[in-house]
């Protein structure tokens, strides 16, 4: 096994010092010890080694100050820190501020040297995924914002598919962009000069969507005063996108199915078989084998349908993507508001690094929105931001605002003042449908209203955004 290079121990205690070095002497090539934290910060100035081990308790200094001043010349190494038994607290406090690991005294040359290989094996993996996402221009495709390696695996996935005609199927949680990545399979293929026709399944009234895809005569039903063309014609040579389709009737299922088969289908109300050429590209925030099983997805629909699977990471999974939407955000509303913003402090880069984001880039989106309508410029602290609770999705569908722990008596309000109350109800409607995954009926039985009413809001709000209250 090749050993690393050089080791630091900054350790007072001489006995303790010579038992980690004899622990790990065929770990690394060099090992060094100091007794003090002067002699610590002059070893480390002269050559960063790679790990150091830091006995948090030394004569002159504080193992914490330590670690604050190595972070902030920008050391790189892991730093194991060594805690007596019972200052577990201390522990963690380290790690927060940037330690790779800790040990307690006493302990086992086994665990110690498995708690040092560890932290250096995946202090060089992270600096060479760092150099790899550095050398990676890809910042930025076909709409689609995020270097992290995830998304760079995403991009190659579309690629791939784009110039096939087999159908693509997208899966990822709400939110997370599975039109945007629609929309550049379209883009990159080669029926990109044809329509892209989006339909999400699950906000069309169950008695309207046949007509939504393959269209209707006049007085097909009641409210059918015209002709009117359906996705499958308006995509005809392009592209038709079935977002949310496990929200699909299952009584549809076997006419797409035919459809998808034969190429063939005829409009609400008519028998004239008509023809379309189309790709079809699907998605779903849900398990597809999942609704499979329940009897509300179609199986023959989902093989045929399921070719070419693409699955979108949530954005908790796509580490400093974070930061580079919402900077990406800030400008573009920075932008349309005729604000200038300089940026996130460290504070608040932290929180929105730290949050779990269940509503994904959209929640993002709508936060970064809201901070620069609120705000008059200048660099976004902690204290712009809301103070929202960690989410639970299985115990509630609404924001929910911190209160102080001494005043329970108070209200709790945003920190970013009151907002009118059309704009709440739309966050709590759009939240309620993110913890619902989509499905509108569930968020309506949750929000205790009519589906009806979503939809007829959603509408609103859609087409005339100047008068979302009304």
């Amino acid at each position: 096994m090749a050993k690393f290079s050089r080791l630091l121990i900054v350790e007072d205690t001489p006995s303790l010092a010579r038992t980690y070095q004899a622990h790990l002497r065929h770990e690394f090539e060099t090992i060094d010890i100091v007794d003090t934290g002067a002699q610590a910060l002059q070893a480390v100035a002269a050559e960063v080694p790679s790990c150091i081990l830091l006995d948090l308790k030394l004569p002159d200094a504080d193992g914490l100050d330590l670690l604050a001043q190595w972070a902030r010349d920008g050391i790189a190494a892991p730093i194991i820190v060594i805690t007596a038994n019972g200052a577990m607290s201390v522990a963690v406090d380290a790690m927060r501020r940037g330690a790779a690991d800790f040990v307690v005294k006493p302990t086992t040359a086994e665990r110690l040297k498995v708690t040092v290989r560890n932290a250096v094996d995946s202090f060089q993996l992270k600096k060479v995924v760092q150099t790899y996402e550095a050398s990676v221009d890809r910042s930025d495709f076909c709409g689609i914002v995020g270097r992290s390696l995830i998304m760079q695996g995403i991009y190659k996935s579309i690629e791939a598919a784009a110039p096939s005609r087999a159908s693509v199927f997208i899966t990822g949680e709400t939110g997370t962009g599975k039109e945007l990545a629609a929309r550049a399979v379209h883009e990159l293929s080669p029926r990109r000069n044809a329509r892209f026709v989006a339909l999400n399944c699950g906000a069309i009234p169950k008695d309207l969507i046949e007509s939504e895809i393959f269209g209707h005569v006049k007085g097909a039903f009641t409210g059918a005063t015209s002709d009117r063309a359906g996705a499958a014609e308006l995509a005809n040579g392009g592209t038709l996108f079935l977002d949310e389709l496990g929200e699909m009737p299952i009584d549809l299922q076997p006419k797409l199915l035919r459809f998808l088969q034969s190429g063939e289908y005829s409009k609400v109300g008519e028998s004239k078989l008509q023809r379309a050429d189309i790709r079809i590209i699907a998605a779903t925030n849900r398990n597809p084998l999942e609704a499979v099983r329940q009897g509300r997805l179609r199986e023959d629909l989902y093989y045929r349908l399921h070719v070419i699977p693409v699955e979108l990471p949530p954005l908790r999974e796509r580490g400093a993507d974070v930061l580079l939407l919402a900077e990406r955000f800030l400008q573009r509303f920075g932008q349309q508001e005729g604000k200038a913003f300089s940026g996130f402090a460290r504070d608040a880069e932290e929180w929105l690094v730290s949050h779990a984001w269940p509503g994904n880039v959209r929640e993002l989106e709508n936060l970064v929105q809201q901070i620069v309508v609120l705000q008059p410029g200048g660099e976004i602290d902690r204290t712009m931001l809301p103070r929202i609770m960690p989410s639970q999705p299985t115990r509630s569908v609404s924001p929910v605002l911190a209160m102080p722990a001494n005043d329970l008596s108070v209200p709790a309000e945003p920190e970013y003042g009151v907002e009118p109350l059309w704009l709440t109800e739309k966050k709590a409607i759009e939240r309620a449908i993110a913890l619902c995954r989509g499905n509108i009926v569930a968020a309506a039985k949750q929000l205790e209203i009519n589906p009806s009413t979503i939809y007829r809001k959603k509408a609103a709000w859609e087409q005339t955004p100047e008068n979302q209250h009304s």
